[in-house]
C-alpha cells in the first residue's frame, strides 16, 4: 500500500491521495452490474500483504526503519542487490493456504485479495518474466496456485493485488518504462490465465508519473478482453486522485473506488467503492506494531461502510513463517461471531436512507431497514428520526425472546421500545419492516437550549466538485476544498432571533493559509482570512463578526471562497452562532 506521507509525492498529491477515490459509474449496458453483483452482495473481504518484507519485519541491520512494513526497502534506502539477500531466507514452512481461507471464511468474509507483487517487485507466483520470484527461494512453491485452489475449496472469491510500481526492475523508471510496462502486462496475463477464473484485479502504485490514464485504460481494456468477468479497481488508472479523476469521474477507468484507511463520511453516492483498512498501523508484518484496533471497532467499521453502500477489505500481514498473527486471528473470530448472528444486516445490503443517526447506523434490504444500535438507549426507547412510514414489524436479531417490538409514531419520528439490555455490546440490530419506500422527513438543525446554533461539517450541504465531508484520522470536517467555486451551506431553524456572534473552526497549514472567504447569512456578509495552524487536523476557532437574525423561521448560512487558495481553502469543522445578550 501507499503510505500517506511518501516523500516523493508532492504536497498536492498527498492531499489528493488521502481523500475518497472516485470511479466511473456503472455502464448503461448493464455489464458492470452483472460483474459486480456478487461483490455488492459480499460486502466483506480479506486483504493479505505478504512478501520478503515479512522477514526484516520493520528492522534492517539492527535498526528500526519507520513506516509500514512493506515499504522497508524504500524507507530504509535498501538497494535492490541488498534487498535481494532476503530471497534465500524466505522459507515460510508454516504457510497453509487452507488455514488462511478457513480463518477468512469463519470471519464471515466472502472474498480474498492477496499481494502477487508489491512495490518491491518480488513475485509470490511462478513468473516466466522475472527471476525475482517465489521459485528462487528455498520454498519453491507457487503461493498463488495454493491460494487460488484453497479459495475455491472454501467458497471464497479470488483477487490479485498487483503493483504498477516496481523498485527492483531496471526499466520501471526513466526512458525505458514502456519496456517495463510490457512486462507488467505479461505478468497480468500470467495471473489471469494460469490459476483458473479470477474475480478481482486490484492495482496499486498508479501515482508514479510514468503511469498515465491512457496506459491505465489500455491495461483495463486488455484485461476486459482477456477476462470479461473480472472486476478491476480504479487504481488501474488515475481515478484515485488527480483533478481529472475528481472533476470528471466519468472519464476515469475502473469498476470501483478505493478509499484507503478511511470510510468516506457520506460514502460515494452513485459509485461502487471499497475501503481497505489495517487492523493495526501496518499492511505488511512489523514485529513492533501492537496498536491493534478492537473487535468492536472493526465490526463497527464494517457496519459503517455497509451503511454507506461500500465494501470493507480488512488486512492481515502474515509473518515470515506464513502465519497470520494471533491478534489478527482473535479479532477475525470475534467479527465472525457477530456476523453469524447479524450477517443478514450486512450482506447484500444497500446504504441506509438516513443522513445521521446519533445512536448508530442503518443498512437497507428492500423494505427492511437494519438499525445497528451502538449506543443503547437507557430508557429503552430508540428514536428513529424523521421516519414516517407505516411499520409492519420490528425484531431484535439474536434476541433470547424473539417477537415483534412495540413501535409508535411521535412528531414525525418512530419510537421503538427496546429491552433494557442490548443483545450485543458491539452492535445490536433491529430489523424494521416498513411499508413502501423510506419516507424521511427533512430534519432542520435547531437552535439549542442556550440559544446557540452549531453547524457541524457532517450536516453541511456541499455545492461543487471538490469540497467534501471527511472523517477519521483526526478529521471531522469539510476538506479537500481545492476549488474556489465550491460552496458549503447549512439550513437551520431559529426559534429565538436576535444578534449572534459568529465563530468558525478551521485548520490549515501555514504554507497554505491566507485565502479570503466569506460567511453569508440573514442578508449579511462577513469577510475573513484563513488562519495558519500546525496542520490539517489542528483546528482553531476564529471570530468572524456579528449578524442579526430579525425574526424566527428557516435560515441559510453559506461559506464561500473569496480568493483562490494556494492548495485548499481550509478544513472546516463547524460554524457556531452564539447569542449576544441585549444590553
Amino acid at each position: 500500500m501507499r503510505p500517506i506521507l511518501a516523500p516523493l509525492i508532492s504536497a498536492l498529491m498527498l492531499l489528493l491521495a488521502t481523500t475518497s477515490a472516485l470511479t466511473a459509474p456503472p455502464d448503461e449496458s448493464g455489464e458492470a452490474d452483472d460483474r459486480l453483483g456478487w461483490w455488492r452482495e459480499a460486502r466483506f473481504g480479506l486483504f493479505i500483504h505478504w512478501g520478503l518484507y515479512a522477514i526484516p519485519a520493520g528492522e534492517w541491520n539492527g535498526k528500526t526503519v519507520p513506516g509500514v512494513g512493506e515499504w522497508i526497502m524504500y524507507h530504509g534506502k535498501i538497494p535492490p542487490a541488498g534487498y535481494a539477500t532476503l530471497v534465500p531466507q524466505f522459507n515460510p514452512v508454516k504457510f497453509d493456504a487452507d488455514e488462511w481461507c478457513r480463518i477468512a471464511s469463519d470471519a464471515g468474509m466472502k472474498y480474498l485479495v492477496i499481494t502477487t507483487k508489491h512495490h518491491d517487485g518480488f513475485c509470490l507466483f511462478d513468473s516466466q518474466h522475472t527471476r525475482f520470484d517465489i521459485m528462487a527461494t528455498p520454498f519453491r512453491r507457487d503461493i498463488m496456485r495454493e491460494v487460488s485452489d484453497a479459495c475455491r475449496r472454501h467458497g471464497l472469491r479470488i483477487g490479485w493485488y498487483h503493483s504498477i510500481w516496481d523498485w527492483s526492475h531496471p526499466d520501471a523508471s526513466g526512458e525505458r518504462f514502456d519496456d517495463y510496462a510490457r512486462v507488467l502486462k505479461a505478468q497480468v496475463d500470467e495471473l489471469l490465465t494460469n490459476y483458473g477464473p479470477i474475480d478481482i484485479m486490484w492495482f496499486d502504485g498508479e501515482w508514479i508519473p510514468q503511469w498515465t490514464e491512457e496506459k491505465g485504460r489500455d491495461l483495463y481494456e486488455h484485461i476486459r478482453r482477456a477476462a470479461p468477468n473480472v472486476i478491476i479497481n480504479n487504481r488501474v488508472g488515475k481515478g484515485r486522485g488527480g483533478m481529472a479523476g475528481l472533476h470528471n469521474p466519468e472519464k476515469s477507468v475502473g469498476d470501483f473506488g478505493t478509499p484507503e484507511q478511511e470510510i468516506p463520511g457520506r460514502g460515494i453516492p452513485g459509485y461502487d467503492w471499497e475501503t481497505c483498512m489495517t487492523m493495526n498501523d501496518t499492511w505488511g508484518f512489523r514485529r513492533d506494531d501492537h496498536n491493534w484496533k478492537s473487535a468492536t471497532t472493526l465490526v463497527r467499521q464494517l457496519i459503517d461502510t455497509a451503511s454507506k453502500g461500500g465494501n470493507y477489505l480488512l488486512n492481515v500481514g502474515p509473518t515470515a513463517e506464513g502465519l497470520i498473527p494471533q491478534p489478527s486471528v482473535a479479532r477475525l473470530e470475534a467479527v465472525g461471531a457477530w456476523l453469524r448472528i447479524n450477517g443478514e444486516s450486512v450482506y447484500g445490503t444497500q446504504a441506509g436512507p438516513f443522513k445521521r443517526l446519533e445512536w448508530g447506523r442503518c443498512t437497507r434490504k428492500g423494505q427492511r431497514l437494519f438499525l445497528h444500535v451502538f449506543d443503547w438507549p437507557g430508557d429503552g426507547m430508540l428514536v428513529v428520526p424523521g421516519l414516517r412510514n407505516e411499520v409492519e414489524g420490528a425484531q431484535l436479531l439474536g434476541s433470547a425472546t424473539p417477537g415483534n417490538l412495540r413501535t409508535q409514531q411521535h412528531d414525525e419520528s418512530l419510537i421503538i421500545h427496546l429491552p433494557l439490555q442490548p443483545v450485543s455490546e458491539i452492535a445490536s440490530v433491529v430489523a424494521l419492516d416498513i411499508v413502501g419506500e423510506p419516507d424521511i422527513a427533512e430534519a432542520l438543525l435547531l437552535q439549542r437550549a442556550d440559544g446557540s446554533i452549531v453547524l457541524r461539517a457532517f450536516d453541511a450541504e456541499v455545492i461543487g466538485f471538490t469540497a467534501r465531508y471527511e472523517s477519521g484520522n483526526g478529521k471531522d470536517n469539510i476538506g479537500f476544498w481545492t476549488d474556489s467555486a465550491d460552496v458549503v451551506m447549512w439550513r437551520f431553524e431559529v426559534s429565538r432571533p436576535g444578534r449572534f456572534r459568529v465563530a468558525l473552526s478551521q485548520a490549515c497549514p501555514a504554507d497554505t493559509a491566507g485565502a479570503r472567504f466569506a460567511v453569508i447569512a440573514a442578508g449579511a456578509e462577513l469577510s475573513s482570512t484563513v488562519r495558519p495552524t500546525s496542520g490539517w487536523t489542528d483546528f482553531i476557532d476564529i471570530d468572524i463578526g456579528e449578524i442579526e437574525v430579525p425574526s424566527p423561521g428557516k435560515c441559510e448560512l453559506r461559506v464561500e471562497a473569496r480568493s483562490r487558495p494556494a492548495l485548499a481553502l481550509m478544513n472546516l469543522r463547524s460554524v457556531t452562532l452564539r447569542p449576544i445578550e441585549s444590553r
